[in-house]
């Protein structure tokens, strides 16, 4: 059943949690704004298997680590409809096995670039267009964080679980502070996926290997975690905000 036609932007949108999310938004009639960094080829398969269920979708290239590919990002949503949803899914992980001793003033930069910094970037425009403050008609932000947040990444990858942890607080931050203006911001912190991030880190076995430290002793999937930010999109969630959701078997 469709339950909307308001356009919900999802940053690396085209492989991954990202195209979960996309594919299961679009089922509940969302139009979908595909971000993604540089794989082209992967966006448009997200956008024609959309368009082949009768849904209404469109891909833009967006390097979130850039604020005129967000800018640019933005304009081209406002072009497809009214804004109604943003899910801030882009990330990058940096070598796994490298520890802070080791790690580049570069590496360090541009992870924050990314994950914080283009996440804050993009819910700035998602605020300016939804807030009641500025005219909008409300709507959601979701965050994707991760259990790394709370484990830290000890000889892994702290940088990241830190840029994951400065999510988790943006998230409670921004809540509170447009909870009065009709805009709902809540964040989902994914365990062990089986998703290509590993692969990123140079592991690309790590879930599976790695599936035995889960109580539920295995991996989590992308559509797991994309059914948990379309039930954070839906009036089913309306009381829900500043808050980051475990999605994590247990971990």
């Amino acid at each position: 059943m469709r339950v909307t036609d308001r356009v919900v932007v999802i940053t690396g949108g085209s492989r991954g949690i990202g195209r979960a999310a996309a594919l299961a938004a679009a089922a509940r009639g969302y139009r979908i704004v595909v971000g993604y960094a540089s794989n082209e080829a992967a966006a448009k398969e997200v956008v024609a298997s959309i368009e082949a269920k009768n849904g209404k979708a469109i891909a833009v290239q967006c390097d979130v680590g850039k604020e005129s590919d967000i800018l640019r990002l933005f304009e081209a949503a406002d072009k497809f409809g009214t804004l109604g949803a943003l899910v801030n899914n882009a990330g990058i992980v940096g070598k796994s096995g490298v520890r802070v001793d080791e790690m580049s003033a570069e590496r360090i930069q541009e992870m924050m670039a990314v994950n914080v910094t283009g996440s804050i970037l993009c819910a700035r425009e998602a605020v300016k267009r939804m807030s009641t403050k500025h005219g909008g008609k409300g709507g959601v932000i979701v965050n994707i964080s991760s259990v790394a947040a709370k484990l830290g990444a000890p000889n892994t990858y702290v940088d990241y679980a830190a840029s994951k942890g400065a999510i988790d607080s943006f998230t409670l931050g921004l809540g509170l502070e447009v909870a009065g203006e009709g805009i709902r911001v809540a964040g989902i912190r994914p365990g062990l996926i089986d998703t290509e991030i590993h692969a990123a880190g140079g592991e690309p076995d790590r879930a599976h290997r790695l599936a035995h430290m889960v109580p539920m002793k295995r991996v989590g999937h992308a559509e797991e975690i994309a059914n948990a930010i379309v039930w954070l999109m839906s009036d089913d969630a309306s009381y829900v905000t500043s808050t980051t959701l475990d999605v994590s078997g247990g971990r």
